[in-house]
């Protein structure tokens, strides 16, 4: 456990200089390195980041040591090889955000599977098996259409280089071929309706630090992935299938939230919900304004720090009452008032709440929205008031209960470590809801080449 911590806070305190030195203003890839790997099939070690990627690489960091906090007693069996799950998947993540040659990616992209699985299927609840076959069945059968993707830009370039795949032209046959098979990948990834059904099933067996790391960091590969691929490389592709993506993306919302607002599950409640906020990031994506996409990767962010946060409150709850049911939650927070204030604070700003970071990334995607389809963002604003219906639900029954609470004395409060978890995503909660200006600043160059792309 120690070593595990120290690793990811000594890789978080590396990664700060992306930040401090990052040069906000060009779109050009930073922090560049590029090696010979194999150099009879022309493929390099070549690792950089751009404005959007750097910010998923810090959420990365960020979120991983609070993994090992939050699993400090949760995890009693194996501890050893739980932590080296957690170690490995954090350098395919990091891999992935970084990769600039595709060959590269894939192989990051394909190693996260792996230790994912294994943290469901070893460390999970009752039904972790089927969950852990599951996830791994969907992500593969989606890595299946990426590789075809791949091959087949590669040949066609004669190099697997991303940077120079952006630069060359395409026919627009190619390009709707390469679109859907970038699509069905990474839709299973985001999950988009209707390719969201291991997600629940992932979430509830999952142990805490794998839920966090599904919410925080899985899920935003499939957005990345159109971002950093679907746009700039098939333009034209884009643009044909652009109002079939935002339908989806608009059905995932009031879908997700629906689905959320009838569950007693709070592990369930919450992992509907990233299926509704992650509607709302493909729906700014690919309304291909600067807005939209801005929008996007701040939800995106956003979505790691209040989906993440509430994770680990479900899991404290778990270790507390080992039940995840609302009804037996009801009331906690009588005896638990600082675990309360923190609840708080995490469901109104997943409700989008003004002056918490989830309102500025949904605000931009909907001014998106608007500029591009104005009938269809408007079916989307039932998906932001079914938000507040379910977290209101959730953030009422466990801080004030209801007329007839389970027994709760002797239940503790929240503890240093618990605390100590907590408080940095509060932070940042606070953070990117008053001044989200400094991030929009990194992104912004980005975004536009994207655009211009």
């Amino acid at each position: 456990r120690w070593w595990a911590l120290v690793s990811t806070l000594a890789v978080a305190a590396l990664s700060l200089p992306l930040w401090t030195r990052f040069t906000a203003g060009t779109a050009a890839f930073q922090f560049v390195e590029l090696r010979p790997w194999i150099p009879g099939l022309n493929l390099h070690y070549h690792l950089g980041v751009d404005g959007i990627s750097v910010l998923l690489v810090l959420l990365t960091t960020l979120v991983m040591p609070l993994c090992v906090l939050c699993s400090w007693r949760y995890i009693q069996a194996r501890v050893r090889e739980f932590m080296v799950c957690l170690l490995v998947m954090e350098a395919a993540m990091i891999g992935v955000f970084c990769a600039l040659d595709f060959i590269l990616f894939f192989l990051f992209w394909e190693a996260m599977l792996i230790p994912m699985a294994l943290l469901i299927g070893v460390w999970g609840g009752p039904r972790r098996i089927y969950a852990s076959l599951k996830f791994f069945i969907y992500t593969m059968a989606g890595s299946v259409f990426l590789l075809v993707a791949i091959l087949a830009l590669g040949l066609h370039a004669g190099t697997f280089s991303i940077p120079e795949l952006m630069g060359v032209h395409y026919t627009r046959g190619f390009q709707c071929w390469v679109f859907l098979a970038f699509f069905l990948s990474f839709a299973i990834k985001v999950p988009m309706f209707p390719f969201h059904t291991w997600l629940p099933a992932a979430h509830v067996e999952a142990p805490t630090a794998g839920s966090v790391i599904l919410a925080s960091i899985l899920l935003k590969m499939g957005t990345y992935g159109f971002l950093r691929f679907a746009l700039p490389i098939t333009p034209y592709a884009t643009h044909v299938f652009m109002p079939y993506v935002m339908g989806l993306s608009v059905l995932a919302i009031v879908y997700g939230g629906l689905t959320a607002l009838a569950q007693g599950d709070l592990k369930k409640m919450v992992a509907y919900s990233s299926v509704g906020h992650m509607g709302f990031a493909t729906l700014g994506i690919f309304t291909l304004t600067a807005a939209g996409v801005q929008g996007a990767v701040l939800q995106m962010v956003n979505h790691g720090v209040t989906t993440g946060a509430l994770f680990i409150c479900v899991g404290i709850i778990y270790e507390r009452l080992h039940s995840r049911e609302l009804d037996a939650a009801a009331g906690l927070g009588r005896q638990m008032p600082v675990f309360a204030g923190f609840l708080g604070v995490f469901c109104l700003s997943s409700m989008a709440f003004p002056g918490m970071n989830s309102f500025v990334g949904e605000f931009l995607v909907l001014v998106g929205g608007f500029a591009v389809s104005r009938p269809l963002t408007v079916c989307a604003i039932p998906g932001v008031v079914l938000a507040a219906a379910y977290m209101l639900r959730l953030l009422q029954r466990v801080a004030y209960g209801s007329p007839r609470n389970p027994d709760h004395g002797g239940v503790p409060d929240l503890s240093a470590r618990e605390i100590l978890t907590l408080a940095p995503l509060l932070f940042f909660v606070f953070w990117i809801g008053l001044h989200p200006g400094p991030i929009l600043r990194v992104m912004d160059a980005s975004v536009r080449h994207v655009l211009e792309q």
